[in-house]
């Protein structure tokens, strides 16, 4: 079959060397919709350099997301990437993501698990620097049909929205060039770029990439519950439960735990259509 999931699991882990400076952040920043007012004081934290912070699912591009692209190219990995979904992004961050950094990203296939209809892949990246553990990246991908071979099912556990109106809700615009900008951070997927080759994927138009509604929600969490100070961050989970086109609004609702922030993210103009479940903010 396809995917030999204990030849998976126990292939050797890959290892790159990854760089990035304070150019990378901050293009990446605008991808996300940074900037704006351009000269908001709490904007500049993501734009100019005197003052940049870094937001931490800045992780999900580092490198280009070797985890991914090198845990689909793993031993006993053999898939149609048109059957591929990006199920899920987990990050743990171990201390703040410095502005300018070299690092080793080593990665490798953590789990498969057999959800009958498909296979879901966990592909891990642990990065290190000279002082350290970094981050750790998980990646939940779907491969649709490729489930059946009497595998463990995995975790399956929904996070249910509290019972009680949430504490915020903030809506954030999706320009309508922002697939064009965030891409340039080295997702590629002409998906997210050409109408011909989003119509033979049976969308109308290209989509907004998953990461970076990931990323847009993450940057309002932190400027609207955590004061702005990223550095407080220490892990950011959701599930892909929809799409996002550019022009669209995200409309962003928290609820506001001691050490967490709990997030549902929909798409204003489609009746509130899911776009990011199960999605929390872990800080201290």
């Amino acid at each position: 079959m396809p995917i030999d999931a204990a030849k998976a699991v126990a292939a050797e882990p890959r290892s790159a060397e990854i760089a990035w400076d304070h150019k990378d952040i901050q293009l990446y920043h605008l991808g996300l919709g940074a900037g704006v007012p351009a000269t908001d004081p709490d904007e500049l934290r993501y734009t100019l350099e005197s003052k940049l912070h870094v937001l931490p699912s800045f992780a999900t591009v580092a490198g280009a997301g070797m985890g991914v692209v090198g845990g689909l190219s793993a031993p006993g990995i053999d898939v149609n990437l048109a059957h591929v979904l990006h199920g899920g992004q987990t990050i743990e961050l171990h201390r703040p993501i410095p502005v300018k950094g070299k690092a080793t990203t080593t990665s490798r296939v953590a789990a498969v698990y057999d959800k009958t209809k498909a296979a879901v892949l966990v592909l891990r990246s642990e990065v290190a620097d000279a002082d350290g553990p970094l981050w750790t990246s998980d990646s939940q991908i779907f491969v649709r049909g490729e489930g059946g071979f009497g595998g463990d099912r995995g975790p399956s556990a929904r996070l249910e929205a509290p019972e009680r109106a949430p504490d915020r809700t903030v809506e954030r615009a999706v320009r309508e060039d922002q697939a064009l900008l965030y891409r340039l951070s080295g997702d590629w997927n002409p998906l997210h770029a050409d109408p011909e080759f989003a119509k033979l994927a049976g969308f109308d138009k290209p989509i907004l990439h998953g990461l970076c509604s990931y990323g847009m929600t993450l940057k309002a969490v932190a400027d609207t519950a955590l004061g702005g100070d990223v550095s407080r961050i220490t892990r950011y989970s959701t599930r892909f439960a929809g799409i996002v086109f550019p022009g669209e609004t995200l409309r962003i609702r928290m609820w506001q735990e001691p050490g967490r922030v709990q997030v549902t993210v929909t798409a204003a103009e489609r009746e509130d259509a899911p776009v990011l479940a199960d999605t929390l903010v872990e800080h201290n």
